[in-house]
């Protein structure tokens, strides 16, 4: 397949003229990945069209900050990055530890279970524990053990979790509102969402009987975040009045909590009510609201308001992140706004971002929601060749531009040709492949899908196949025949090497 540089060419959009899409003046350019992009000058600033009503976020232009001094490094976080890298595998832990015995304290141990839970290595963390309570200078620690209990939570060690937080009350410790803190956010990070929202709940009704575990304005904050992404919003309401009602006070983190719920159900009026109460009580917007605000207004299509907040940020104290801008690309993508989404993409380049893989597989998907699969399917490639890391979720972005555009033989030629280049399909790619192939009712395409799923050992489920029972109902096509079906059977599915089980 031959490959093109892909170039952007910013033209002014058809739909809602604003200065923010106006071209400006020829100048030299730069390429990211087959993008051609004009270097930046004064003449080109990021203008915003006028709205009728203003959405502002930040009061006042804020002012320049001093350039930051490097922060130096303290004497034990020295001892701890000598500590990590001795720990490569190459000696045990413990005779590293030893070595070091006269010089470590608690203070080098909390620092190294922070460090050790970003690096995955939770069993390590287990392991510097255990040496720790061995030590004379060791005394137990409600700090410590909140620590150890947070790390597991977030790797989904649930069950060490719990059994940290009986080894604490064994050892003498009291639990006090941090500890229950970190056991409420450890059942969050469990598979079942259901069991783990009702289970933080008791938790949090427990705490309120108890004078040493009163919830505060961070146990608040965690169960609305949580309520919030799970779209429960008259939980997330009534928690909210009875933080309200109480001595806690709110904090951006809480009425963040609150917008993300209104934003993520589409209830625009209630968000923009609880920014306007976030601003009188003197709360500062932080990044998060920014970012959650310009995607509420961009999954409805709000794009004036949307811009107008996205321009706010441009002058508050706060820098716009890749998911600001990934964020308008998708939503851009979605509306069929090819040239917005151009836009954004070039001027968050000239800007000084570089896009992470993310950023092209939402650039990818938008120019599918545009029909323009030639776009995409170059952009794909120039990735592919350009030596970087590819990501699955990537091809699965191209596969499913193509699905959705009517093209499955062409997404069958791609997944043959990803596995030429070790790009390897997931769960998730068969799941998409199968379903877009039983409702363009390509009985070849799904045949072979299935003898591909049999060797690489995956196993479909019942969800599986009902999600794809779904897609023929929903489809114009006829159904399979049953002995389609039946003849799926046949395949040895019940493979002994690895499975992946589709859910």
């Amino acid at each position: 397949m031959p490959l093109t540089s892909l170039a952007l060419a910013v033209t002014a959009p058809h739909h809602h003229p604003s200065p923010l899409l106006q071209p400006s003046f020829r100048r030299p350019q730069r390429t990211v990945i087959g993008v051609t992009i004009r270097c930046p000058s004064p003449a080109d600033a990021f203008l915003l069209p006028p709205i009728k009503r203003r959405i502002d976020c930040a009061h006042t232009r804020a002012k320049r900050r001093a350039p930051k001094t490097p922060r130096l490094e303290s004497e034990a976080e020295g001892l701890v990055r000598i500590l990590l890298k001795n720990f490569n595998g190459e000696k045990p832990i413990l005779s590293v530890l030893q070595k070091y015995v006269k010089l470590i304290r608690t203070e080098h141990c909390f620092l190294l279970f922070e460090e050790l839970g970003k690096r995955d290595k939770w069993l390590q963390c287990l392991e510097v524990f255990r040496w720790m309570q061995k030590q004379r200078w060791y005394l137990a620690d409600n700090g410590v053990y909140s620590k150890l209990i947070s790390v597991m939570g977030k790797k989904g060690q649930t069950r060490m979790a719990m059994w940290l937080f009986s080894e604490m009350r064994s050892s003498g410790c009291r639990p006090d509102t941090s500890v229950y803190n970190a056991l409420i956010t450890a059942h969050l990070h469990s598979r079942d969402k259901t069991k783990a929202l009702a289970k933080a709940y008791g938790y949090f009704e427990k705490m309120k009987g108890m004078e040493r575990c009163k919830p505060n304005v961070v146990t608040y904050n965690i169960l609305l975040r949580a309520y919030a992404q799970a779209g429960d919003v008259s939980k997330v309401e009534a928690l909210f009045k009875e933080l309200e009602e109480s001595i806690v006070s709110a904090d951006v983190y809480t009425y963040n909590g609150v917008m993300d719920a209104y934003g993520k159900t589409g209830m625009i009026t209630e968000m923009e009510s609880i920014l306007q109460r976030m601003k009188s009580h003197q709360c500062r917007p932080d990044i998060i609201t920014y970012n959650l605000l310009i995607d509420s207004y961009g999954k409805r299509q709000i794009f004036d308001k949307m811009e107008q907040v996205f321009k706010s940020l441009l002058r508050s104290k706060e820098k716009p992140t890749l998911l600001t801008f990934n964020s308008m690309i998708i939503n851009y993508g979605k509306a069929r706004l090819r040239e917005r989404v151009e836009y954004i993409f070039t001027k968050m380049v000239e800007l000084g971002y570089s896009p992470s893989y993310i950023t092209y597989e939402n650039l990818i998907t938008a120019y599918g929601y545009c029909d323009n699969v030639s776009r995409a399917r170059e952009l794909f490639f120039e990735m592919l060749n350009s030596g970087k890391e590819m990501h699955v979720s990537t091809l699965n972005a191209m596969l499913d531009v193509y699905c959705n555009n009517g093209l499955p033989a062409e997404a069958s030629l791609l997944l043959e040709y990803a596995r030429t280049k070790s790009l390897l399909p997931n769960a998730s790619t068969y799941k998409l492949l199968y379903k877009a192939y039983t409702k363009a009712n390509v009985k070849d395409l799904l045949q072979e899908l299935l003898k591909q799923m049999d060797s690489d050992g995956v196993i479909p489920n019942k969800k599986f196949f009902l999600e794809a029972l779904g897609a023929i109902t929903s489809s114009e096509t006829d159904s399979l025949p049953n002995k389609d079906v039946q003849n799926t059977s046949t395949l040895d599915l019940s493979s002994q090497r690895d499975s992946a089980f589709l859910c």
